[in-house]
């Protein structure tokens, strides 16, 4: 303490005294001296002292000194906040400057195999979600082995390819605290930096696919959506596709929408019309009236398993295509 309170005895400590224990707490705070000691070397200092009229002071002077010590842990705080980010927007990027090195310090080895998986909410504070979550799945698999960041308005969650739990108890988080109405996305396992920056696109992308192809399921993994990067690959052979299987349901009263829609949920129930026609809340007769006219219109039956094939190649491509919504 230097002997500064010795210097307050009888008299209050002016603003300058009061800077000199601010500076002294923050100091105290850098070299990672516990906020006990620092206060109970000021209350030393006031024993020896053995005088009541230096209690006043010393409350001065102690709260200057917590106030300084407060304010290196806030800074302390922003700084690695903002170290934090710059390290996850440079490793979800693929930017590689000492990208390893900084990565053992967030608690990952980019060495190894890592998913990536993507929570978009509804709506709702996703920083304050993120750090709580982030607790959470710490405590179940350790410090060394999860990253969770909030990026572009998605909640990022990086894990080991080898703890396969951990990307399904992510999901359970995110149930338990987000509206209805969240999709996630998870990437494949991935090795390295470029590893992370790939199962972080992938996850994007399932989210993506999941919206412009109408599916149900909350998860999506994109494992199983790996044919419709394949469909996409070659836009103008996709395109033409639709354009000359589907191009005849223009024709259909009240547009092509409804027989698409049939076509989508009877392929979805592996052909059983009664489980489509329960989907779409519809009469099973309604479904075979339909499914007769798209054979009529475009010369291809669903019954048919090339047809079918043709068929169902040709719905998925017009929802990846957002057609007729884009007529090419």
């Amino acid at each position: 303490m230097g002997g500064l309170l010795g210097e307050t005895a009888g008299r209050m400590p002016d603003r300058a005294m009061l800077a000199e224990y601010r500076a002294a707490g923050t100091k105290a705070a850098e070299q990672g001296v516990p906020l006990r000691t620092l206060v109970d070397s000021a209350l030393r200092e006031a024993e020896q002292l053995g005088s009541a009229a230096v209690l006043p002071a010393l409350r001065r002077v102690v709260s200057a000194l917590i106030e300084g010590y407060e304010d290196a842990q806030r800074q302390a705080l922003r700084s690695e906040d903002t170290a934090r980010r710059e390290f996850v927007d440079d490793l979800l990027q693929g930017r590689a400057e000492r990208l390893a090195e900084r990565a053992e310090h967030f608690g990952l080895r980019l060495a190894e195999s890592y998913v990536v998986a993507v929570a978009r909410p509804v709506a709702g504070a996703l920083d304050s979600v993120a750090g709580t979550i982030e607790r959470d799945l710490i405590a179940r698999f350790g410090s060394h082995n999860i990253l969770i960041a909030v990026r572009d308005g998605l909640l990022v969650c990086v894990v080991p390819g080898t703890l396969a739990a951990a990307t399904g108890e992510f999901s359970h988080h995110v149930r338990s605290r987000f509206e209805p109405g969240w999709r996630i996305g998870v990437g494949r396992a991935h090795r390295g930096p470029g590893g992370v920056v790939t199962s972080y696109r992938e996850a994007g992308n399932a989210i993506d696919l999941g919206d412009r192809l109408g599916l149900r399921a909350p998860v999506l993994k994109a494992a199983d959506l790996l044919v419709f990067p394949v469909l996409l690959r070659d836009r103008a052979a996709m395109e033409d596709l639709v354009t000359s299987v589907l191009s005849p349901l223009l024709e259909a009263r009240g547009g092509p929408e409804p027989l698409l829609d049939t076509l989508e949920q009877v392929f979805a129930a592996q052909g059983n019309q009664t489980a489509a026609a329960r989907r779409l809340g519809i009469s099973t007769r309604a479904v075979t009236y339909r499914l007769e006219r798209v054979r009529r219109l475009t010369g291809f039956s669903p019954e048919d398993p090339t047809q079918r094939f043709t068929l169902e190649t040709a719905v998925l491509g017009a929802r990846l295509l957002d057609w007729p919504n884009q007529l090419f």
